[in-house]
């Protein structure tokens, strides 16, 4: 079985075995020792994976880190593990402390699910604050793999691991400046752009007008752009047919011949899948046509509702989502790229199933 084989399985008994875990010590046993096991690690020999390996602070003695992954008798990478319900925010101090005693190049910290990477890329000897990198198994992605099969025993190498750590580490943090700067545009952001069109003086009523503007201009660029590949990749590929019946109607009077799949409604169908690219696998994203309604569903299983969109009419266009209890949730719409705006949601009724 190859890496990544090696870490679907894993997150495929993620959920499985999550709920049944109360505690640390079980979460050690179930999801993070088979994530050592994964990158190449022999976790029954204690030359290659030393359990509570002291780490003894200053006057403070018996210290242990959960896991040391060992290389010619010394710590390369220590692990600190917590239970898989955890907020890791809580704990990083408490791995810092036994990084700096060390002689580890790389810590972990991890709750089983999510593993945050750390350095010493800011100062030597001394751990990071942020981690360079930080994988959540359950939302993982294609490019995350690659850094994790760097730290497979089979690849592991300090140098070429450095060398990508100051990369990831400053795009993440760029990520999240931009993330913010696009959904909350700081004054300064808006001067920047709102100079290059506007002549006259950032008053304050000018700055709160094109905050506005800057906002709703970013979104459109955004949503064009995501469109256009959409477009030209549903003009590249030829559509699928799905060839299962209609939802049963109560009457049973409905006639297939009257449901007609639009272009707006598989264009909708592939924004959708463009936003759960990442979380869910593409083949499990299907559609159903019915005569009121166009559903996306998980598995082609109408159990496994995303969500339903109504847009035969030109003026009152919707996207609902099901509650709890199947009833629908409605948000109105003006046209299929106001769709990106509930990916979160999107996201969140889908990972119900996954």
């Amino acid at each position: 079985m190859d890496f990544k084989d090696s870490i679907k399985q894993l997150i495929e008994r993620i959920d499985t075995l999550k709920g049944n875990l109360q505690t640390e010590e079980a979460t050690k046993n179930a999801l993070i020792m088979p994530f050592i096991n994964a990158l190449g690690y022999d976790v029954f020999n204690p030359l290659e994976v030393l359990p509570e390996m002291c780490c003894d602070i200053g006057t403070k003695k018996g210290e242990k880190i959960d896991y040391a992954i060992m290389k010619d008798g010394e710590p390369i990478i220590l692990i600190e593990c917590k239970h898989w319900q955890q907020d890791l925010n809580l704990h990083d101090n408490q791995l810092l402390r036994y990084f700096n005693v060390s002689k580890a190049k790389f810590g972990i910290l991890t709750n089983g699910i999510v593993y945050r990477f750390y350095t010493d890329l800011a100062e030597p000897n001394k751990m990071d604050t942020k981690p360079f990198l930080e994988v959540n198994l359950l939302e993982l992605k294609e490019t995350q793999i690659e850094e994790l099969k760097k730290f497979h025993k089979s690849y592991f190498n300090i140098s070429n691991i450095l060398s990508s750590a100051s990369e990831l580490k400053y795009m993440g943090e760029l990520k999240a400046v931009i993330s913010k700067e696009f959904s909350a545009p700081s004054p300064d952001f808006v001067r920047y752009f709102g100079k290059q069109v506007y002549d006259g003086t950032f008053t304050t009523k000018i700055l709160e007008q094109f905050t506005t503007l800057v906002k709703r201009t970013i979104n459109t660029y955004i949503n064009d752009m995501i469109s256009d590949r959409l477009k030209a990749a549903i003009k590249e590929e030829e559509v699928p047919t799905v060839t299962q019946p209609a939802e049963p109607v109560a009457n049973n009077t409905e006639e297939p011949s009257k449901i007609v799949t639009t272009e707006e409604e598989l264009q909708a169908f592939y924004i959708i899948k463009a936003i759960l690219h990442g979380s869910v696998p593409t083949e499990r994203v299907t559609y159903r046509d019915a005569q009121t309604y166009f559903a996306v569903f998980l598995d082609n299983n109408n159990r496994r509702t995303v969500c339903r969109l109504y847009l035969d009419s030109s003026t009152h266009k919707r996207i609902v989502f099901l509650d709890e209890n199947k009833k629908e949730v409605v948000h109105s719409i003006q046209s299929i790229d106001d769709i990106y705006q509930y990916s979160k949601e999107l996201i969140e009724s889908a990972s119900k199933f996954l």
